[in-house]
C-alpha cells in the first residue's frame, strides 16, 4: 500500500497531541497546535516541501512548480478540533496532500503549478467562538475585531497569538486574492452516511453549504421550587424548552428546505442552576444550515419569529441574535469535473453530492475556483466523535484520486499576481 497505512499512522500519532486525554481535543494556540504543527511541518519538509509558520499560526507548505512564475494551486484543511473529537477530521486533507507532494518528490515531478498545503490553525473555532481563523484571513475576509476575542480563561486573540509567536498585526499579510491562486482544492472525509451507504469511497463535492449562528437569551423569574404555582410561573427553561422543540419542528418542515436544511441547539445553560429554584436565565444557541442561502434565511428568520410568540405566551422576555453567517459556496463544475474524471480513472462509480458541514473551502471563492473530494466514513458516518473512522484502503484510493488530479489538471489561465 504506497499511502493508506502511512496515512492512518500519522494520524495516530497526531491524535496524541491532545488537552484531554485519552480523547482528541486540540484547540488554536495551544501547546498542543503547536505539536501538531511542528509534526506537519516535519512531515512537509520530509516530503520535499519548504514549510513554515505563518503570521497566525497556520503552516503553510510548498512545492515549486518546474518554473518561476507558475500559478498556485491550494489545498489543506484544519488541524485544530472540537472537543473529544475523532482523528480524521480535517487532518485527513491535509496528510494526504502530503503524501502526493512525497510521490511527486520521489519520482522527481514538478508540476505546472505550485502547489501549496496549508494546515490551519483553526476552523472549528472551539477556543475563541470563531471559525475558520486562518482561511478567512486567506481568504480576505479576516475581521480585526476578532483580535479582542476572549477564550474561556480571559485570554485574547491578540496575545494568545503574541505568546505563540504569531503576529496579530500581520493579518493582512495572509490574503491571497491577486496572488495567482487558480484553485483551491480541499480533499476531507464526509462526516455522514451518503457514501457509506452506497458503497463508495470518494465523492465529488457540488457545493458546501450555508450556515447561520444564532445565540438566544430567555428571561423569566427565579422562585420558590415548591411554592410557586405551575400557572403563575415564569420559568425560562420551560419557554427554552419549547424554542428549542420549535427549531426542530422547523427545520423538518416540509418546504423548509427537506433534507437539505437543518437546525441543532448545540449550547443551552440555566441559571441560577439550583435544583430547588425555577430557572430565571437561560441561554442556548441555534446552528442552521442549508445549501440553500435562501431556505436557510426563511428557517432562521421562522425560528426568530417562533421565539417571539413563546416569550409572549409565557410571560418571559426573549432577544436572539445571528451572530455568525457565511453563505453557500458553490463547487466550480470544471473542477467538479476534474475530480470526477480522476475518480473514473481508478475504475470507480462516480458519485456528487452536498456537503452540509462547513469547511475552509467554503471562504475561497473570493480568491479562486474552490472544489472538494469526499472520502468515506466508517461507524454510521459518524464525525465529531471519538468513533470517527476511515479506512487505510479508503486514504489509499482517495489519495490515488487526489494525486492522478494534480498530475492531469492543466490551469486554465494563471491569475494575475
Amino acid at each position: 500500500m504506497r499511502f493508506g497505512t502511512d496515512i492512518l499512522r500519522q494520524a495516530d500519532v497526531l491524535a496524541a497531541f491532545t488537552e484531554d486525554p485519552p480523547g482528541v481535543t486540540r484547540t488554536y494556540l495551544t501547546p498542543q497546535h503547536r505539536q501538531a504543527g511542528d509534526y506537519l511541518a516535519s512531515l512537509m519538509r520530509e516530503a520535499g516541501m519548504e514549510a513554515r509558520y505563518d503570521a497566525l499560526g497556520n503552516v503553510v507548505g510548498r512545492y515549486a512548480a518546474a518554473r518561476s512564475g507558475a500559478p498556485v494551486v491550494m489545498t489543506g484543511s484544519h488541524m485544530d478540533s472540537v472537543r473529544d473529537a475523532g482523528r480524521y477530521d480535517g487532518l485527513f486533507g491535509i496528510l494526504t496532500a502530503i503524501a502526493c507532494v512525497r510521490d511527486l518528490h520521489r519520482r522527481g515531478k514538478r508540476l505546472p503549478f505550485d502547489f501549496e498545503v496549508v494546515a490551519f490553525g483553526d476552523e472549528e473555532g472551539v477556543r475563541f467562538g470563531v471559525t475558520l481563523i486562518g482561511s478567512k484571513a486567506m481568504g480576505g475576509s479576516f475581521d480585526p475585531a476578532w483580535l479582542d476575542a476572549k477564550d474561556a480563561g480571559g485570554t485574547t486573540l491578540r496575545d494568545a497569538l503574541l505568546a505563540f509567536g504569531g503576529d496579530p498585526e500581520a493579518w493582512r499579510s495572509l490574503d491571497r486574492r491577486g496572488k495567482g491562486v487558480v484553485a483551491y482544492v480541499e480533499s476531507h472525509i464526509e462526516q455522514g452516511p451518503v457514501l457509506l451507504n452506497e458503497g463508495l469511497p470518494v465523492g465529488v463535492v457540488t457545493a458546501i453549504a450555508s450556515g447561520a449562528r444564532v445565540r438566544v437569551s430567555v428571561t423569566g423569574l427565579a422562585g420558590h421550587a415548591g411554592t410557586v404555582p405551575m400557572g403563575a410561573r415564569r420559568d425560562a427553561l420551560a419557554a427554552a424548552a419549547e424554542m428549542v422543540l420549535a427549531v426542530e419542528r422547523i427545520a423538518s418542515a416540509p418546504g423548509a428546505g427537506g433534507s437539505a436544511l437543518v437546525g441543532t441547539v448545540g449550547t443551552i445553560e440555566a441559571r441560577p442552576g439550583a435544583i430547588n429554584v425555577i430557572p430565571q436565565e437561560v441561554s442556548f444557541t441555534v446552528d442552521v444550515r442549508s445549501g440553500d442561502d435562501a431556505a436557510r434565511r426563511r428557517a432562521t428568520q421562522a425560528m426568530r419569529e417562533d421565539f417571539d410568540a413563546i416569550a409572549r405566551r409565557r410571560s418571559v422576555v426573549v432577544t436572539s441574535d445571528v451572530f455568525y453567517e457565511l453563505p453557500a459556496a458553490p463547487c466550480d463544475p470544471a473542477l467538479q469535473d476534474a475530480l470526477a474524471a480522476s475518480i473514473a480513472r481508478q475504475g470507480l462509480t462516480v458519485r456528487r453530492l452536498p456537503s452540509g458541514a462547513g469547511h475552509d473551502a467554503m471562504v475561497f471563492p473570493p480568491v479562486c475556483p474552490i472544489a472538494m473530494l469526499f472520502v468515506r466514513c466508517g461507524a454510521g458516518g459518524i464525525s465529531h466523535h471519538p468513533d470517527e473512522t476511515m479506512t487505510a484502503g479508503d486514504a489509499e484510493i482517495a489519495t490515488a484520486v487526489f494525486l492522478d488530479f494534480l498530475e492531469t489538471w492543466i490551469p486554465r489561465a494563471p491569475a494575475p499576481r
